[in-house]
């Protein structure tokens, strides 16, 4: 475990909080803004994890759970739980080329394609490896859907497209709705299809990269430099050697130099027939060096023990983990604080730990985390998944606070993620004891609800709400959703970049009420004996299903 050593130092910190007057409402704007001020100040140079940045971090949010009287949630009787990382980095030079009948052709890093690794290497070599196209990459049996057919991926280089095989796809296309249509499903996440190559035995995998259906651009693709971070596995089979990305006009070049037409196949793929196709007479060779290093990271967990049924349990959780330090930017900052992400997402979990404490015992037990390396790959919340502390099956919920807006009050609350679970009926129900009505997210084809936390958990079956700023389509008291749309066209500007920072001017009742819908549903959930489930449908649903007779 890390020494928290300046705790008696960052004491004087947390009596600024003391100070703060408080609102009639259960969460206070004021608290928040003070938390985020303090957060993502230069003094925690940018919360990277396994710097000491994350000591500070750490013994901060120990010294406030503990001004609380939240007891100790973590591991031993402390507040923190291990986060062992493998953090990789490629270095340059990268030989990369494929063969062709035509001859060799030289690929660029980071122009044709961008790779990196999670594996424990110090070199990634592939030599020769035969290239397959698998279409989506999809086999969701509920679905009546499968992209490989059977066919063997050991040693293979697998291609997938973006997204869900439904996305793009016209009414009279035979998937047409099959995958949710605008709303990404699992299956179209990247991760979904990293993993699905690695259990197949794929030795590298590639996504075409289309921005639309990925949600961002090349830019933001490269941006890492060849970076990467995992949790420690058992099996380095786990994951494929080579992961990444290929650039659409580099795949429309290599599939032509095999004889196929990509944009044929692109269309072919959206049909549950679809077979895979190997790329004949094309191999793909890579020989590059990787920097490799082992990172002790923490999450932070506070507990208030239920009085009646303490071994079940409600999750409410943010991420403390920002990008640490890099180049200047045009201002000549170097720090990049993650103020709106995601310092105000663990103030709103301060917030419902100082409100639950001022209140009666619960009935279940309260669990307050705060997540590392949630921008390196949802490491943190993924390692207290693999290992929980408080058994999933008896988790009730896991409710995520990620990015909440700065604007104001808002006439709605957005949902990330429509059609999961039957939480989206009580968010509902308290947004509504608020004034306040439910708007879907605006851009659901970016697949938010799989890029949070909460989804560490929510794969293994348990039931979580996402509240996102990001997610778009706010109806602000002050200016509708004109207003809205502006402060997310602003905020996305300094999105992972080092201009997100805690502004004095921010209006933080908007997030308060959104923090306050947690502190309601949570307060309901706590003190009855309701399971929220999954939807019909859901993803996840079968696996929650399979446990059902551990929770009575």
């Amino acid at each position: 475990m890390v020494k928290l050593a300046p705790l008696a130092a960052l004491a004087a910190l947390v009596l600024a909080h003391r100070g703060v007057a408080q609102d009639s409402g259960p969460i206070d704007p004021a608290r928040l803004s003070e938390t985020v001020r303090l957060l993502a100040s230069d003094d925690f140079q940018g919360r990277a994890p396994g710097t000491a940045g994350e000591a500070k971090t750490i013994a901060y949010l120990v010294v406030r759970f503990q001004a609380l009287g939240v007891a100790p949630g973590g591991e031993g009787g402390t507040y923190l739980q291990a986060v062992p990382l493998v953090h990789t980095r490629i270095a340059a030079p990268a030989a990369i080329s494929i063969a062709t009948r035509q001859g060799i052709t030289r690929l660029s890093q980071s122009r044709d394609v961008y790779f990196s690794t999670v594996r424990d290497v110090d070199r990634a070599t592939i030599a020769k490896a035969p290239m397959i196209f698998v279409g989506y990459g999809v086999h969701a049996p509920e679905r009546d859907w499968d992209d490989f057919k059977g066919v063997d991926l050991h040693g293979k280089v697998a291609i997938f497209l973006v997204n869900d095989p439904d996305y793009g796809a016209s009414s009279g296309d035979p998937v047409a709705g099959r995958f949710g249509g605008k709303l990404m499903t699992y299956y179209g996440r990247w991760t979904y299809k990293y993993e699905e190559a690695a259990r197949r035995g794929a030795i590298a995998a590639l996504i075409v990269h289309e921005a639309a259906g990925a949600g961002y651009g090349w830019a933001t693709v490269i941006a890492p430099g060849g970076e990467n971070y995992d949790v420690v596995r058992s099996s380095a089979d786990e994951r494929v050697l080579l992961q990444g990305w290929l650039d659409r006009d580099a795949a429309r070049s290599l599939f032509a130099k095999a004889g196929l037409d990509f944009e044929r196949l692109r269309v072919a793929a959206r049909s549950p027939d679809f077979r895979p196709v190997m790329l004949s007479g094309e191999t793909l060779s890579v020989d590059v060096p990787v920097t490799t290093t082992h990172v002790a990271s923490h999450n932070v967990l506070a507990k208030i023990v239920g009085a009646g049924h303490p071994d079940e349990t409600i999750l409410f959780a943010a991420h403390w983990d920002a990008y640490g330090t890099g180049p200047a930017d045009a201002a000549g900052r170097t720090v990049r604080a993650g103020a709106a992400d995601d310092a105000i997402g663990v103030a709103g979990v301060l917030e419902l730990a100082r409100a639950f404490a001022a209140g009666p015992k619960p009935d279940r037990t309260l669990v307050f985390a705060a997540w590392s390396a949630e921008e390196r790959g949802l490491l943190g919340s993924e390692s207290y998944a693999s290992r929980p502390l408080y058994p999933l099956t008896t988790t009730v919920a896991d409710l995520t606070m990620d990015v909440l807006q700065t604007a104001g009050p808002a006439h709605d609350v957005v949902l990330v993620g429509n059609g999961q679970t039957d939480l989206e009926d009580r968010l509902a129900a308290a947004a509504a004891r608020q004034g306040r009505t439910i708007t879907p997210e605006a851009l659901p084809e970016r697949g938010l609800y799989y890029r949070a936390d909460h989804f560490s958990v929510a794969r293994r079956g348990v039931p979580s709400l996402l509240l996102m700023g990001m997610s778009g389509g706010h109806d602000l008291v002050a200016g509708g959703r004109a207003a809205g749309d502006a402060w997310l066209e602003g905020y996305m500007q300094c999105y992972h970049q080092a201009c997100d920072v805690w502004h004095a001017d921010w209006d933080l009742r908007g997030a308060a009420q959104d923090v306050a819908l947690y502190y309601d549903i949570g307060r309901d959930l706590a003190n009855s004996r309701a399971w929220p489930g999954w939807r019909a449908g859901a993803e996840f649903k079968a696996i929650r299903d399979a446990t059902a007779a551990k929770r009575r």
